[in-house]
Order: C-alpha cells, then structure tokens, then sequence
C-alpha cells in the first residue's frame, strides 16, 4: 500500500510537472511571437495609451495590452503593432483557378501565404486552422518579404496571392512584399472578404493587379449573424476596386437556409450588375459542413445551377459555379458565338482559346 502511495505521488507530480512545462512552453512561444512586431498602419493615438485601429470597419479600440478582434494587432505602450508581419502560417504553389480566378493569367501558378487571422467570425469559415487562432498558436515560418520573392520567382508562378486567411490583417506584410513583387515582375492577387476601409484599400490598390471578394450574402441580418459583420463596407470595397481599373472577381458561398433565396440571389446578381458591370465574373460556391455550420447539409447542386440561371437572367455573362463537377458552369463562353473559349476541369484549364474571342481580364 505504501509503494502504492508512493507510485501515485510520483505520477502526479510527472503530470502536474508536464501540464507546467506545456504552460511554459506555450507563454514562451507567445512572448517570442510578440518580441518582432512591426508597428502597424492606419491607426490613430487617442492618448492614455489608447489608440484605434482605423485599418478595417471594426475600429478596435485597444488599451494597453488589448488585442483586436482579428487576433492580430495589439497596441504596446500607446502604439498599435502587427503581431504577425512576416509570420507565414500557410503557404503553397496553386493554380490560379482554385482562388478562384478565372479570367485572370488562366493555367497560370500563384504563390500563395497567409498568416493568423482575421477580421470577422465566420460560422462557415473553411481555413478556421489559421483564421481564428492567435499567432502564437500555431506553428509559422519566418520569412521577409524579399525571401517570399524570391522563392516565388524561384516556384515559376507568375503572381503572388495573398490567401487563406484575410490578407486586410496582414496588411503591412502584403504591402512590403506587393510592391517589391511588382518590382520583380511578379503580378498580386488579393483573395478577401472585403472588409477593409476605404483609405488603406486605396493605398494598397496601385500595387494589386486582381482582386477577388468573397462575398458572403446580400442579407446584412445574415452578415450581422453568421460573420460579426456588415454588408456595407463590403459592397464599397467592391466599387472602390472596380472603378480603380483593379481586376475584380466575386464569390458568393451559397449556404441552404442560410442565403440561398431566390430573392437574395437576384439581388446579389443585379447589384453586381448595376454597380460592377455585366462583364464582371460571378462565382457561387458550393458549402461543405465546415467548423461552426458543421451540421448543415452540402448545398444541392440544383441550388447552384438556380443561382447561375438566375444572374445569367440578370444579365451577367460570365457566371460559374465551384467545388462541383460541371463542365457547363466552369467553362468561359463568348458572349457574341457562344463557344467555348476556355474550358476547365477541376482547377485545371484543358482549352484555351482566347484568340478566338475577345473577353474582359487579365491574359498577359
């Protein structure tokens, strides 16, 4: 009974010994995270060490020590710092057309990286991994903005895209590596939600040559619930990139019950063309169960297809539908003929003939 006792006494003090070292391990790995901040962008010192973030429609307003909504700015002694410049949580060579882009550089590679975080709360939110955790929870790569250039150059892509997570909170990083990739003869794409103010969109602008806006429905209530958000700044994002010359492409993830109405639809389909264009792409993205939403069922392909027919009634030309197998809604038809230009399969075009057909993009 003693050797018992004994055996007992030694096992908890192994795990109460571990739990402490993981808790050590884990603040220590925080406190190296936060040791190379970069001090931030678009932010205003209120005085008393408070300061807000002007870079998104959030406007955090951080005391000392406080971390914004995206888990990725935190104001250190009255100025507001990036705790993720530099700090590559994700990072992969993908075709184009898994962005989705589709009239932009087609067959074409994009070095693509993201860091930790971002500025809304996606129920749906499909890269959660990275998007709602702290930098300091998982594992990054360190990598300056001429080392991701040169390793894309050194990949064969043609663009740089700023992906997976939301690109607007890394801001600082995306800018530096944005214009040096320019400099080097490398295109940018940005893949975001939209959610970013007015200046520092502008400002970032002239060094993007596409943009793709994953917009998540035209409802605000549905914005307000599922994402912590709001529809407006979204569409002004929109308008902002189309009128500045910036490629645009817009992706709707169509979720049943969700935003998925045939009202809603027609909304989102005739706002695109009224303030965007008929000849600006519209993708609808099929949902899969995915972290919050994890109990809510695939969109049916025929909800998709509805959506299609709907913004090709609207008058949209080029309309298409992801993460199903269609050849139909992948391929780019020429309004005048319409025959195929380009044709796809899965991320991969098959058929390029855009000789053939003058269509609106980026092709060189």
């Amino acid at each position: 009974m003693k050797a018992e006792k004994i055996f007992a006494i030694i096992f908890l003090i192994i795990i109460v010994g571990f739990s402490g070292y993981l808790i050590f391990k884990k603040e220590a790995v925080r406190k190296a995270s936060e040791a190379s901040l970069k001090e931030a962008m678009f932010y205003q010192a209120l005085g008393n060490n408070m300061v807000q973030c002007n870079l998104c429609p959030n406007r955090c307003l951080l005391s000392e020590g406080q971390i914004g909504i995206c888990k990725s700015r935190k104001n250190v002694g009255g100025k507001l710092y990036s705790m993720v410049y530099g700090k590559i949580a994700s990072f992969h060579v993908d075709p184009i057309e898994k962005k989705p882009l589709y009239h932009f550089l087609p067959g074409s590679k994009a070095y693509s990286l993201a860091t930790t975080g971002c500025n809304l709360q996606c129920k749906f939110c499909q890269n959660w991994q990275i998007a709602q955790v702290f930098p300091w929870e998982v594992n990054t790569k360190q990598m300056s903005p001429e080392e991701v250039v040169e390793d894309a150059l050194k990949s064969g892509a043609e663009s740089i895209a700023y992906t997976y997570s939301e690109p607007t909170i890394f801001y600082e990083y995306m800018f530096d590596i944005a214009k040096l990739a320019h400099e080097k003869g490398l295109k940018n794409v940005v893949i975001s939600n939209g959610y970013i103010n007015p200046e520092p969109l502008r400002n970032l602008l002239p060094y993007i040559d596409a943009y793709k806006i994953d917009f998540k429905g035209f409802n605000d209530s549905f914005y307000q619930e599922m994402t912590n958000g709001s529809v407006g700044p979204v569409l002004e994002s929109m308008k902002i990139i189309k009128e500045s010359g910036t490629w645009l492409e817009v992706v709707n993830l169509v979720i049943p019950g969700e935003n998925d109405s045939d009202q809603d639809l027609k909304k989102l389909a005739e706002w695109v063309r009224d303030n965007l264009g008929q000849d600006t792409p519209l993708h609808f993205s099929r949902f899969s169960p995915n972290y919050k939403l994890d109990r809510t069922p695939p969109t049916p392909e025929e909800t998709l297809k509805r959506a299609r027919q709907i913004a090709l009634d609207a008058g949209l030309r080029y309309v298409y539908i992801g993460n199903i197998q269609d050849q139909e809604s992948s391929t780019t038809y020429c309004p005048q003929t319409k025959e195929p230009v380009i044709e796809r399969q899965g991320f991969f075009v098959i058929k390029n003939n855009l000789e053939s057909c003058s269509i609106p993009g980026v092709f060189k």
